[in-house]
């Protein structure tokens, strides 16, 4: 039988196609069957189900490619399961997580692990990156070819950087041969040394070591070099400084096949959130000052950062209630990463639909994946929200195992009402 869910005075949003229009959608079997100003009317159709969505806003739902579930190896800071609920109730439908899981996402198996896993689960889409080199030691490069037909998006070494540039220059010639992604974590590690936060007067201040802005535009010019060398596909992940930016946007105009993104703490934070040694404020690449914040929202808004991902990295309290020198690195951000990518279209930096588009409809091409769209025959992986919705971020409500957010009572607008699978709900209420 037949089912479908009619939703009704809709504000539909596509950024892919740039709909913004009030109207309806219908649903039938898990698939976007019609859409647009009266597309449903009474009487022609007899849906299951329908939903009056009083004006507010029906778009794809968000996909997160930045995403350490811990599952296998660290369950007890997040697992699959708490991971999904986390991004159902950010109106995230789809996430791609990164391969330092222990064991690393070096060998089908683990691969078919997860995949079973998410499976069983039934909620959000969960994909994977494969490792470029074998057990993220910079290397020896993985069987990215079969990797990929196992169902790996895209290669990398995760919150590693592959420091050899023989390495480097081997990876994106093989991946070449099968138009597959390299995906680097931009950075020199020998001008980290032992640097915890960003470089300047506030690390002099709190007599913390620190990180230079150079550390990353060096190793992402290196990498640029590389890649016109051998050709392929190259993204940078969460680019916090302006000169990386400028290399990007400079790179983009000789005609590098080359992408970026961000995550929204380099937009909706800078160095001064680590105050007096927070270490929920503590992130790699670190928070940056306030220029480099700047240059971030420039970078969104021109399009030379193309993707929004909220780069969720779940510890627990033993792992961050240390002196900041030894709490590790990285915030959750699943559930933020929505209202946090509408500061962006409150603040009048871009539209609504740009700012949307940097998490639906971007990283979905970039990984290629047949959905972030609103048309007909896609996926109903549908996102209802409130853009508009005053509320304060609290971390008690988290679905997260984790709760390490820098973002705790920070006044916001936007909330999630409902979140769908292949128009099942995930998350909300009927």
């Amino acid at each position: 039988m037949t089912k479908r869910t009619a939703y009704l005075n809709a504000r539909l949003l596509d950024p892919a196609s740039g709909l913004d229009v009030v109207g309806d959608l219908l649903v039938e079997n898990g698939k976007i069957s019609d859409i647009g100003p009266g597309a449903f009317k009474a009487g022609m159709l007899s849906p299951s189900q329908t939903i009056d969505c009083n004006g507010l806003c029906l778009s794809p739902g968000l996909f997160d490619i930045r995403v350490q579930v811990r599952e296998p190896g660290e369950e007890h800071k997040e697992s699959i399961a708490t991971a999904s609920e986390a991004a159902a109730a950010g109106g995230v439908t789809a996430m791609c997580c990164l391969p330092n899981t222990d064991p690393v996402i070096d060998d089908v198996s683990v691969l078919e692990f997860i995949a079973r896993r998410a499976r069983e689960i039934k909620s959000v889409k969960l994909f994977c990156y494969g490792t470029l080199t074998r057990g993220l030691e910079g290397q020896e490069l993985t069987e990215m070819a079969l990797l990929s037909e196992t169902g790996a998006l895209a290669f990398t070494d995760g919150v590693k950087s592959v420091h050899d540039p023989l390495v480097l220059r081997r990876a994106l010639s093989y991946a070449r041969t099968f138009d597959l992604l390299i995906v680097q974590h931009p950075v020199d590690e020998r001008l980290v040394d032992d640097g915890v936060m960003n470089e300047g007067e506030v690390a002099t201040r709190l007599g913390l070591p620190g990180i230079p802005a150079i550390a990353e535009v060096m190793a992402i010019e290196r990498d640029l070099r590389i890649l016109s060398l051998t050709g392929g596909r190259y993204h940078a992940a969460h680019i916090s400084t302006a000169a990386a930016i400028d290399a990007i946007r400079k790179a983009k105009s000789n005609g590098y096949n080359v992408t970026c993104d961000t995550a929204p703490h380099y937009f909706a934070l800078n160095e001064t959130a680590v105050g007096d040694y927070r270490t929920f404020a503590k992130v790699s690449p670190p928070l940056r000052d306030e220029a480099d914040r700047r240059a971030v929202v420039e970078g969104l808004a021109d399009g030379t950062i193309d993707i929004i991902a909220s780069d969720h990295a779940p510890h627990d309290e033993d792992s961050k209630r240390l002196p900041f020198a030894q709490a590790e690195f990285g915030i959750i951000g699943l559930e933020t990463l929505l209202p946090l990518t509408l500061e962006l279209y409150h603040n009048g930096e871009m539209s609504l639909l740009d700012a949307l588009g940097k998490v639906t409809s971007n990283p979905a091409d970039l990984l290629g994946c047949p959905f972030g769209r609103l048309e007909l025959g896609a996926p109903a992986d549908l996102l209802l929200f409130d853009p508009d919705k005053p509320r304060q971020i609290d971390e008690n409500t988290f679905r997260s195992k984790s709760k390490n957010s820098p973002f705790d009572k920070r006044p916001v607008q936007g909330a999630v009402i409902r979140t769908m699978v292949e128009g099942r709900m995930i998350f909300g209420a009927d």
